[in-house]
């Protein structure tokens, strides 16, 4: 029987990774500077790939001031940003069926609950493991587990939803119902692990989604 829904946020929730794109690619435009997109995009949702974004600017730059520059960008961005298709009606069942709702996420305490009280739905979720609350970030199971745990429940019991290839292995080897939900920035990501993959959480129910993990 399903119990819970536990939420990854950065993607899932809301489009925090175009602004972020956006910001980078601002800030590498004013300043004459091409801007490795393709390159980029190799580490959006992967935790475990890291580069250098300031690699194209002479060694000489202030990165300093490039990073003010470019976390006002950012910002500007993602103050435009709302709650992605389907999030609220997903959550509005939950509460409905009395479900447990939690949040996984390979982001600090302090990025993703700022946000969600911003979004007007911090007060849905009953707890919150962030990348400070694990030894390992995903793709390791640390984080859905630790939800888990404190929902005392087992990994079939909950269902994930995740928008990249690292949250899907993370969320499967917890042995969680895991469905794929990628944008725009991680459509090319592997997502074949995951149980079911839909294009927005506005494209499918709770009610389907019991009727198909919940027997």
């Amino acid at each position: 029987m399903i119990r819970a829904l536990i939420f990854d946020f950065d993607g899932l929730m809301l489009d925090t990774e175009g602004p972020l794109i956006e910001s980078y690619a601002a800030v590498h435009a004013m300043h004459g500077v091409p801007f490795d997109l393709p390159r980029f995009m190799k580490g959006v949702g992967h935790a475990e790939y890291a580069f250098d974004p300031w690699h194209g600017f002479s060694p000489h730059a202030d990165r300093v001031q490039l990073e003010v520059e470019r976390r006002a960008k950012r910002d500007e961005g993602l103050a435009r940003q709302q709650v992605l298709p389907g999030v609220v009606a997903m959550l509005d069942a939950a509460r409905e069926r009395g479900l447990q709702v939690g949040i996984a996420s390979n982001s600090q305490h302090s990025w993703v609950e700022p946000h969600l009280q911003r979004l007007g739905l911090h007060d849905r979720f009953a707890f919150f493991a962030c990348r400070e609350d694990a030894v390992s970030p995903k793709p390791e199971p640390d984080l859905y587990r630790l939800v888990l745990n404190r929902f005392g429940l087992r990994g079939p019991e909950a269902i994930a939803f995740e928008d990249s290839e690292t949250g899907v292995r993370a969320a499967k080897r917890a042995n969680l119902w895991t469905v794929a939900i990628p944008t725009k920035h991680t459509a090319h990501h592997d997502l074949a692990p995951a149980d079911l993959r839909v294009n927005s959480m506005a494209d499918v129910t709770l009610e389907a989604l019991i009727a198909r993990f919940g027997t």
